[in-house]
């Protein structure tokens, strides 16, 4: 039920990646996901209905996702959601941590103390409980190779700070 529009358009929908090389991108991990296995539950490769140009992505859902499989290990950076199995928290986590990125874990769960302990055991450097976004001015960034360092708030403006140390320092 995702909708898909122009950026100039009024209302909640989703407008196009940013450019040609991120549209390939993500085509190409839509089409390895279909090879490896996953089940397509909704969207697909090319563009959306009533789109014949521009960057716009089909909004695609994946279930039956896997650990070895590369939409399970890749940033996307795209409208394309993996579901994967799990038997237990531990599990989820495991799974969760398990990659060389770590940009946002999202947390849906009605028991407050399970999305608490989630959120501390995820090595990401966002974690959204229940879809509610980020404050504004909250700082944004990643943990491995998602990135280090904090967009926005009083720890993104750390980041054009260079500390200086002086010892000795006298009276004049």
């Amino acid at each position: 039920t995702v909708k898909v529009g122009a950026p100039s358009e009024d209302g909640k929908h989703i407008g196009p990646v940013v450019n040609a090389t991120q549209y390939e991108k993500i085509q190409g991990l839509i089409e390895t996901g279909l090879k490896e296995g996953a089940r397509l539950v909704a969207g697909g490769p090319g563009r959306p209905e009533g789109f014949n140009k521009g960057f716009y992505v089909r909004p695609t859902v994946f279930a039956d996702v896997t650990p070895d499989m590369t939409i399970a290990n890749e940033e996307i950076f795209g409208p394309v959601l993996s579901i994967m199995k799990f038997e237990t928290e531990a599990e989820a986590v495991e799974v969760a941590n398990d990659t060389p990125y770590g940009l946002t874990n999202y947390v849906q769960s009605q028991d407050v103390a399970r999305r608490h302990r989630l959120a501390r055991q995820l090595r990401s450097g966002m974690v959204e409980m229940n879809g509610k976004s980020r404050a504004p001015g909250a700082p944004f960034g990643g943990m491995k190779q998602s990135g280090n360092g904090r967009e926005g708030g009083i720890l993104g403006i750390h980041d054009f700070l260079e500390i200086k140390a002086v010892s000795g320092w006298a009276a004049e």
